[in-house]
């Protein structure tokens, strides 16, 4: 998610600093934003120059002094509170007063947002989708101290980088995945009671809505176990009662069987 951001903000013009623990992973996701650059110049909808400028505006870090000059800090690490609290306190440490911190995906926002009293107000979740360079939708969530002008500020740049951004309320799953998840748990309800086949969900799903509606196929390739882990947010608030994985999906899990990352999944793919 990082590096999408990263290579997003880089193609619309915008400066970037990503930050990570240690070069080896900062190396990985430059080499994954050069890569993605050139697909995009290979399908003529970018050109050699534009690639080489826009990686030229992206620097990388392990120090969390290199975003004591950036206007804003978008944390988007593993979705692990702990974790993305000590990012964002680090990062509070060196950010300029005036900066806006956010935070890619963090259902408890108000706690997170342990910043000063001057800027408490200067802090909301943008939540982007992946792969970001193609996903249109950000998703602004304001916490009870998110300013009407920080909002503002983060719609204007979601819209800079030629995405389309919804303000919502925070809560558990948002707005798209608290709709979406419920819907391809069912579909995996129905392909472990043996309704239909995964191919058939899909087929169906597909002819009723629109060509990417595919169930079996929507959490990122076939991948179970993000399928598994994209109901914590939904549930948190909510319970098993109404949002609880289908037990399928935490066998499959269990199993090991990961989609296209493995070779199995909810198909079988020939090579991983």
């Amino acid at each position: 998610m990082g590096n999408g951001i990263a290579q997003a903000c880089a193609v619309a013009g915008i400066d970037a600093v990503m930050i990570d623990v240690a070069e080896a992973p900062l190396a990985k996701g430059l080499a994954a934003i050069g890569a993605s650059l050139e697909r995009l110049v290979k399908k003529e909808k970018l050109s050699a120059a534009d690639r080489g400028a826009a990686l030229a505006r992206v620097r990388t870090s392990a120090d969390y002094a290199a975003l004591g000059g950036v206007d804003l800090v978008i944390e988007a690490a593993t979705e692990n509170p702990s974790v993305k609290f000590e990012i964002l306190r680090r990062a509070d440490g060196v950010a300029k007063p005036d900066a806006i911190l956010a935070t890619n995906h963090v259902v408890d926002l108000d706690h997170a947002a342990r910043r000063g009293d001057e800027a408490a107000d200067r802090f909301l979740g943008m939540h982007f989708f992946n792969p970001v360079p193609m996903m249109a939708l950000v998703e602004l969530i304001r916490g009870l101290q998110t300013s009407d002008a920080t909002v503002a500020a983060a719609d204007a740049l979601a819209k800079v980088l030629g995405k389309t951004p919804i303000t919502v309320k925070n809560s558990p799953g948002f707005v798209v995945n608290r709709i979406l998840c419920p819907m391809l748990n069912e579909a995996i309800f129905l392909y472990g009671e043996g309704v239909a086949s995964a191919k058939e969900i899909d087929e169906g799903m597909k002819a009723r809505l629109q060509p990417s509606a595919r169930p079996a196929r929507a959490h990122r390739h076939d991948r179970p176990r993000r399928a598994a882990r994209g109901h914590g947010g939904v549930r948190r608030d909510f319970g098993d009662s109404k949002y609880r994985p289908a037990p399928l999906l935490k066998e499959m899990v269990a199993a090991g069987w990961l989609g296209r990352k493995t070779g199995r999944g909810f198909y079988t793919y020939e090579s991983k």
